[in-house]
């Protein structure tokens, strides 16, 4: 062999062994640990959920930290989960304690002194009922991962196995996979779907149904006047209608968990958490609560895979900002409207009262003017969640809003489109084109598309009512479908306003809160002020509204107030206002085509 030769054969060898360490390196830093959990609740009074961790690697280790995440998704708000957390120990696998230290409020540091196996062990005090959080007691466990689970930092995508230990005869329900052959052990392909899959742990109700092939479950722990068969038919009618328009349903089966106290739900990848009040299912109550199930439904496409530019993958561990809320959350709180009509559930007239509603609803908030869509949905972290009483003068919600502005979009573009488009065209666009090819869509893709089917420029509509504060011209958009706004008592007479809400509390008429720009507020009353006396007369609630209704605009009243434990005297001038009844009807003027366009809108004849 040449010297050249043997120098070359050097080179090869050394750049093979240069790739083979690389791609075993590669390799290395590619491989997750195998993590399982145990999840026990062997005292339900005490409200601990009792966890061991497990987290095995394939190699030894110096150091583990784990991490709890800071919110839910689908919640925006930062509600520090690992305040609930106590009793922490870490050990290896022979029972060894192992040294740990708290990196920050959220993460532990295990120091593994070389061991390949870590096991950490503690306790989350679970005492608040909400869809987010966990609760355990004596009727029920139910918990949502994000609020209980660590994860190894850096393993986000790692998958792990959840053994569930049910208090006496307890059963679980979660939307995760079981493992075969292992009782009540459940499988996660990583922790996005893991901290998506909400448990509840219960002896529960319970009916099963299938739709379209795919299986639905209801479970219900508490009492309430339900009816598990009238439930599962009703719901199975919005599958099917939500069927209709994406042509899919995209899941194997769906759970639906309800607890029937409190109020509320969210969303998950093929479940979903509600609760609601135990003797809320009849009447408009029930309507109601279909109404929240359309919601969470429609999130199966609007949120959990049709994503909004931040919202996956999530930064657990702090806020993810986006201006895209009022789609996510209130163009879905529009179409649980839609859903409920198109499947019967409804009447014409009751989906049209729901946008009455919803609209007398922000003409009345003062805030209106000072915060945008995309402003309320950026700030939703610091402000949706943490209400005060100035909220209604300087906030508009991105659900309320954005439910009026996403039915008017849809009326824009079928108007514009004469009946060729609606806003179904869109959701359908974003799923094929966003969802399907793992995309997320910014608001310039929302109103590209928007624009796409209305066939025409929205860059108004969004400047004034998205992006901007503008009052909204209602009939500029309904005119499109032969519809109009009116207010039943244009000529009534102006009543009485003072613009400051009281409760009676005990003795004291305690003030609630105070309108910007009311009479009230020029006259110097504040939020927390104790009226005592109005006219010189001992202020009740009953006493206060009788004397409202007999005085007249421009009248004034002397108010005698406690603000500190000081003694104030208030002197207000009362103002007047129109209260109008708004009513969505006919435009007089509504041609065929409009009649067209409504017909296939609302399923209903254009009277």
């Amino acid at each position: 062999m040449t010297r050249f030769a043997s120098i070359l054969l050097f080179s090869l060898t050394l750049l093979v062994s240069n790739l083979l360490s690389v791609t075993e390196a590669g390799a290395q830093t590619g491989r997750h640990p195998e993590i399982s959990y145990t999840v026990s609740m062997s005292k339900p009074w005490t409200h601990l959920l009792e966890v061991e961790m497990r987290v095995t690697f394939d190699r030894s280790q110096k150091d583990v930290e784990i991490v709890m995440p800071v919110w839910t998704p689908g919640s925006y708000l930062v509600r520090e989960y690992s305040r609930h957390v106590q009793d922490f120990s870490a050990s290896n696998v022979s029972g060894e304690p192992l040294k740990w230290s708290k990196v920050n409020k959220n993460s532990w540091r295990i120091n593994a002194n070389d061991a390949r196996e870590v096991i950490a062990r503690y306790n989350v005090y679970s005492n608040e009922l909400t869809v987010r959080t966990n609760e355990l007691n004596s009727q029920h466990a139910f918990f949502n991962p994000t609020a209980l689970l660590m994860h190894p930092r850096g393993h986000i995508k790692a998958p792990s196995t959840v053994t569930v230990v049910p208090y006496g005869n307890w059963r679980v329900a979660t939307g995760l996979r079981k493992v075969p052959g292992k009782e009540n052990t459940f499988r996660a392909a990583d922790f996005d779907i893991l901290y998506d899959s909400p448990f509840e742990v219960s002896d529960f109700k319970e009916i099963s149904f299938e739709v379209l092939g795919k299986m639905h479950r209801y479970v219900i722990t508490g009492d309430g006047n339900y009816d598990l068969k009238r439930l599962a038919a009703d719901t199975a009618k919005i599958v099917e209608e939500s069927y209709k328009m994406f042509g899919e349903l995209p899941y194997e089966d769906y759970l639906l968990i309800v607890n029937t106290r409190g109020r509320g739900g969210l969303e998950h990848l093929n479940s979903t958490a509600l609760q609601w009040n135990r003797n809320g299912f009849t009447g408009s109550n029930y309507t109601g609560f279909l109404s929240l199930v359309a919601h969470e439904f429609f999130h199966l496409w609007n949120v959990k895979r049709i994503k909004p530019d931040v919202l996956g993958p999530f930064d657990y561990e702090q806020e993810n900002y986006t201006n895209l809320l009022w789609v996510a959350e209130g163009v879905t709180s529009y179409y649980e409207s839609v859903l409920l009509r198109r499947a019967g559930l409804i009447s014409e007239r009751e989906f049209f009262s729901m946008k009455e509603s919803a609209m007398q609803a922000l003409q009345d908030r003062p805030g209106r003017f000072q915060t945008s869509l995309e402003e309320a949905s950026f700030d939703a972290w610091i402000k949706y969640y943490r209400q005060d009483e100035n909220s209604f003068n300087n906030q508009i919600s991105y659900y309320d809003k954005g439910e009026i502005v996403g039915f008017l979009l849809d009326v824009e573009i079928r108007g514009r489109s004469n009946g060729k488009h609606s806003l179904d065209d869109v959701f359908r666009e974003l799923n094929t084109e966003f969802a399907k090819k793992n995309r997320n869509f910014t608001p310039a893709d929302f109103k590209r598309l928007c624009e796409k089917y209305a066939g025409s420029s929205l860059s108004e509509f969004f400047s004034k009512y998205i992006e901007g504060r503008e009052e909204i011209d209602y009939n500029a958009t309904l005119n499109r479908i032969g519809l109009q706004l009116l207010t039943h008592n244009p000529g009534a007479p102006d009543t009485v306003f003072f613009g400051a809400d009281v409760t009676q509390q005990g003795e004291r008429l305690n003030v609630a809160r105070v309108l910007a720009g009311s009479p009230a507020q020029n006259g110097g009353l504040n939020f927390n002020d104790q009226i005592i006396a109005f006219d010189g007369l001992r202020a009740t609630q009953p006493a206060w509204q009788a004397f409202l209704n007999e005085r007249r605009p421009g009248d004034t009243v002397k108010l005698t107030v406690f603000r500190f434990d000081e003694i104030k005297e208030l002197e207000v001038t009362l103002g007047g206002r129109k209260r109008p009844d708004f009513r969505i009807m006919k435009n007089a003027d509504a041609t065929d085509d409009h009649r067209r366009i409504y017909r296939d809108y609302v399923n209903a004849e254009l009277k």
